[in-house]
């Protein structure tokens, strides 16, 4: 069985990349290698949440990125938002290498990177809660990551989600409407759905 995105594998032979993207206005470095998600560019879903989000709404806080890969989305939103902390934890330790790489070779300070299974290692709560969350994870790893962040969050802070529709964006949706009591379909793009609940 080939190797997941999720999973780590020590024996895994590199195949490094670098590429530059523009991501919220900043022109950012990345590199990316085999056994991470999205290794060829940024996945299209997770560039159609980062120009979604929107702060004006978002209350003074840090910002937390579940399933951070190689750091698309944590890293540009830090780099956005100079004044808040981003943390970003994923369980591929490949790709959190990446992800601390990148955020060196951007300069990117403003920036906590560590393993975590969704919520396991989290301690803080954070004003905004974003993910791309791991679908080949199964449904059990995606909905802990909607539900539990109710736990993370700061009063009224938000959690943004990526996920298509085909891949569950219907039953995700509902579960965010039951869970906070209220959900916003950002925007729709090329059948990816942009998810916000905010903390009540």
């Amino acid at each position: 069985m080939a190797n997941q995105y999720f999973e780590n594998s020590e024996d895994l032979e590199h195949e490094l990349k670098t590429f530059d993207f523009t991501l919220k206005g900043h022109n950012l470095k990345f590199t990316s290698d085999s056994g991470v998600f999205s290794r060829q560019t940024i996945y299209f879903g997770s560039r159609v949440l980062i120009e979604a989000i929107d702060f004006s709404n978002v209350p003074q806080g840090d910002i937390l990125d579940v399933g951070c890969g190689y750091g698309p989305i944590g890293l540009a939103l830090a780099k956005d938002q100079t004044s808040r902390q981003v943390t970003m934890t994923d369980v591929n330790l490949r790709a959190l290498d990446l992800a601390k790489k990148n955020a060196s070779a951007n300069k990117i300070e403003n920036v906590n990177i560590f393993e975590s299974s969704i919520y396991d290692k989290i301690e803080d709560k954070y004003a905004l809660i974003v993910s791309n969350p791991p679908i080949r994870a199964g449904k059990e790893v995606v909905s802990g990551i909607i539900a539990e962040a109710a736990d993370h969050l700061l009063p009224s802070g938000e959690v943004w989600i990526v996920i298509q529709k085909k891949q569950g964006a219907p039953s995700a949706k509902k579960l965010m409407k039951l869970t906070y009591g209220n959900v916003d379909v950002v925007t729709r793009d090329k059948g990816y759905y942009i998810l916000r609940s905010k903390l009540q």
